[in-house]
């Protein structure tokens, strides 16, 4: 069985163009699109506000900041991968600021090889993140529906002066009888004694 092909969009944010030409070739439309740009920090935050990018590429300086704190920024709010062009002269401190937030660091001037290596292991670092997400998704829903079953065991020990036990299996028998989940009935019971 064939992997399934993800597409990612990428936000490269460089004040030259000139980098964006060197990168295009190297980010094939059939896995990488959209392929936005920015030129400045300011300009990708608001693209990042009007859109989920799976990975930004940061050619540093630009010209409003060098781009060091705007990459640390964007990992630590959001699940985008992300990925600083760094002068070699700077990349011993860049790398030190930048390594505790997820930020991957690549020197400047870079072979087209080592870029199109690091895009993939972007493309993983996305996945994983992408993974992560999902796993937080369903614990919170999960803390939801404890919650809402609390309430609702809550309502029927003080309505129906049920012990938390009694409560408890009420819901859990409910849900068992009725085919739906411990949620359904919970939320039945709340909008009962709603009314």
């Amino acid at each position: 069985m064939a992997l399934e092909q993800r597409v990612y969009s990428v936000l490269v944010v460089t004040p030259t163009q000139n980098f964006v030409e060197q990168l295009i070739p190297l980010l094939p439309a059939v896995r990488y699109s959209p392929v936005d740009r920015a030129g400045s920090v300011n300009e990708a935050r608001r693209k990042i506000s009007d859109r989920t990018y799976d990975i930004l590429l940061i050619n540093t300086p630009l010209p409003d900041e060098n781009g060091v704190r705007f990459a640390m920024d964007v990992t630590a709010s959001t699940s985008s991968a992300v990925m600083l062009f760094v002068k070699a002269d700077f990349y011993e401190t860049v790398y030190e600021k930048a390594n505790a937030f997820g930020v991957f660091l690549l020197r400047k001037p870079t072979l087209s090889a080592a870029i199109v290596q690091a895009l993939d292991w972007l493309c993983a670092t996305r996945e994983r993140l992408r993974a992560v997400e999902k796993r937080s998704v369903s614990l919170q829903d999960k803390m939801d529906e404890i919650k809402l079953v609390n309430r609702a065991k809550w309502i029927l020990i003080t309505n129906l002066n049920m012990t938390e036990d009694a409560a408890h299996r009420y819901i859990e028998k409910q849900a068992m009888d009725r085919c739906v989940t411990r949620r359904s009935v919970a939320e039945d019971i709340l909008r009962t004694y709603k009314e």
